[in-house]
């Protein structure tokens, strides 16, 4: 295709994006989407969508989170309509249409490649908000651990006292000891595990920990033995939340390293500044 061409491809597929608006879902409708691809007959466009739907399965998503259909007036002549059968489409539907369309059509060839990078930027993006709320979540935790070790220094605990509760903490959350869990998971002793720990894992520390901060005000506790307690107490009701649910702390899968992820989007930053990013890594 030419560039002017390619231009034109883009810019027709962005005009027939809709957006519903109580939900901020954007989607395409298959009709439109037929007259871009150059399919003049319905029915053989129909048959792609099938395959489409097919790949879809394939792959674990679920279809109708992907493909809607839906009926919508549509002109047959002059001055009249009938109800015409259409599909709302997300773009990874129009992305696995595009794949199982006729690739010796020049538009077909060029919209695979168009529709593979634009789900690959999505997969992408959903990958770093991903990893922004992780470390959003590990920020968090160690505010609050700073907090309450700032709290309980003032109760007659110092840092030795510190690490042991929060070793309790730990023992009472992953029915496991901090030393276990780093054996458990393969990680080095130097290492803090909270690093290498899930979403889901981190949040569920600093929760417990708020608890304590909280109830260590409130209740007016001293010394190591009673914040021990309390901080045990807390960690344990937000085990057996977790459990209950079926999650099981201990039983979760290592996550990335923190300080890893970090320098990532660090360097990814750069990358941004300079320009530096390529197709392919799109």
């Amino acid at each position: 295709m030419k560039k002017e061409e390619i231009t034109k491809f883009i810019s027709l597929f962005d005009e027939l994006k809709n957006q519903e608006k109580s939900q901020e879902i954007e989607f395409w409708l298959a009709r439109d989407l037929q007259k871009l691809l150059g399919y003049s007959e319905w029915r053989n466009f129909n048959e792609v969508i099938s395959k489409a739907k097919k790949s879809c399965q394939a792959s674990k998503n679920n279809i109708s989170s992907h493909f809607v259909d839906i009926n919508k007036m549509g002109a047959i002549g002059l001055n009249k309509e009938r109800s015409l059968d259409d599909i709302m489409l997300t773009r990874y539907a129009c992305y696995l249409i595009a794949q199982n369309a006729d690739p010796k059509k020049e538009v077909v060839a060029f919209a695979q490649t168009y529709f593979a990078i634009q789900t690959r930027k999505q997969e992408l993006l959903e990958e770093r908000l991903e990893i922004q709320e992780r470390l959003r979540a590990r920020k968090k935790l160690s505010e609050t651990e700073k907090e309450l070790s700032s709290n309980i220094y003032q109760r007659g605990v110092d840092d030795y006292g510190f690490a042991r509760i929060r070793a309790k903490g730990d023992k009472a959350l992953f029915n496991n000891s901090t030393a276990e869990m780093k054996k458990r998971l393969d990680i080095k002793n130097n290492r803090v595990l909270a690093d290498f720990l899930p979403t889901i894992t981190i949040k569920a520390k600093d929760f417990a920990t708020e608890i304590t901060n909280f109830n260590v005000n409130k209740e007016n506790l001293q010394g190591e033995q009673s914040i021990t307690s309390e901080h045990m107490k807390n960690n344990k009701a937000v085990r057996d939340t977790l459990t209950a649910r079926g999650i099981y702390p201990e039983e979760l899968p290592i996550a990335e390293d923190i300080k890893k992820l970090e320098r990532k989007l660090k360097s990814d930053g750069k990358k941004l500044g300079k320009g530096k990013f390529k197709t392919e890594n799109l």
